[in-house]
């Protein structure tokens, strides 16, 4: 884990970096909340759906959106909103279930990616396997922007990387899997592959694992974000 201070510094840097307005703004917005506890700051829980696992290749395809705020999950505040895709769903419709003729009334790329970091102003991104969804936002924005950004979140993932480490010396495969992981925690099993319903297993496990980690209170976002 980098030291709080260098975090901020290598924010700041890149921050600057961002030739697009509202992306500088985002990146400048999450700099005072760094060394906010989890409860005090405002979080937004994000899932991405895609045609594959390739970011330089595959597309996005939905993106879910989740608020915590004050440590509490804004259901009411969710949001799920499907992005057209040049070509066909393929093969991929059997995990997430959604078809080509879904999308024909979806967003452009362009615009999803304007929503998001609208809604994503002033809060912390969470993702389960958040360098997977980091990189194929990262990519969307080098198709749309002159310069790309580079982005940050709190990885549940990882979290419970860390924490099954110091319980166990290996971690069997699936063991990381966001069903897996809610599995510990006692967590209800949810219907997965949906933007929505795996932001809100994220946000879900998030708390859970912060919980168990010392309190929403006692732990920083510094402490978690990467």
């Amino acid at each position: 884990m980098l030291q709080p201070w260098i975090f901020k510094t290598r924010l700041h840097y890149h921050a600057q970096r961002c030739q697009n307005e509202l992306l500088k703004a985002y990146q400048q917005s999450l700099l005072p909340l760094l060394d906010r506890s989890i409860k005090q700051s405002p979080l937004l829980a994000l899932d991405l759906e895609m045609t594959g696992l390739d970011a330089k290749k595959d597309q996005i395809i939905s993106i879910g959106l989740i608020p915590i705020i004050n440590g509490q999950i804004k259901l009411s505040q969710g949001q799920h909103k499907l992005i057209k895709i040049a070509g066909s769903v393929g093969q991929s419709a059997t995990i997430h279930g959604v078809l080509d003729k879904d999308l024909q009334q979806a967003l452009p790329l362009s615009e999803a990616i304007q929503w998001l970091f609208k809604e994503a102003m002033g809060h912390v991104l969470v993702a389960h396997h958040a360098p997977l969804d980091l990189s194929f936002l990262e990519q969307a924005i080098k198709q749309i922007y002159p310069q790309g950004c580079r982005l940050f979140a709190i990885d549940t993932l990882n979290i419970e990387h860390q924490r099954l480490l110091r319980k166990q010396p290996m971690i069997k495969k699936g063991e990381l899997r966001l069903g897996s992981c809610r599995s510990r925690y006692h967590l209800p099993t949810y219907d997965a592959h949906n933007a929505l319903i795996d932001a809100l297993s994220c946000a879900e496990l998030l708390l859970a694992q912060v919980s168990k980690m010392g309190g929403l209170d006692k732990i920083k976002v510094s402490e978690l974000i990467r």
